[in-house]
């Protein structure tokens, strides 16, 4: 399995992921009910990205980072910006950042209404 961190991060990228997590805290708060089948989204959610190589500090973060992801694409941010500052406040790279965007966003985002 493959390791995305290097090196240490910045006192700037320290502060940003401290944001990124309270604000990733914050959403789980409002949000923390729990079934068997968001556990399985999680469980799923969670292999996905271990496949892919993508490790966080737990998974617990993992998973509020991405209810965060739709929270901010729910505010009218592109997936790109978004995974612009999943890049800037965290240790991964452009394509990991976008991968973590897209698996966020299919696991947790709700799905937009039929337009009939």
């Amino acid at each position: 399995m493959t390791s995305t961190r290097t090196g240490s991060p910045s006192p700037l990228r320290s502060l940003s992921a401290v944001g990124f997590a309270l604000a990733a805290a914050l959403l789980g708060a409002l949000g923390t009910a729990s079934t068997a089948n968001a556990d399985t989204i999680d469980q799923e959610f969670i292999a996905t990205l271990r496949a892919h190589g993508i490790e966080h500090e737990s998974e617990q973060t993992e998973i509020m980072a991405g209810h965060l992801v739709c929270h901010q694409l729910g505010s009218g941010l592109t997936p790109q910006q978004v995974a612009t500052d999943v890049m800037s406040s965290s240790t991964l790279d452009g394509d990991n950042a976008g991968f973590f965007v897209a698996i966020a966003e299919e696991a947790y985002c709700p799905a937009p209404p039929n337009e009939a």
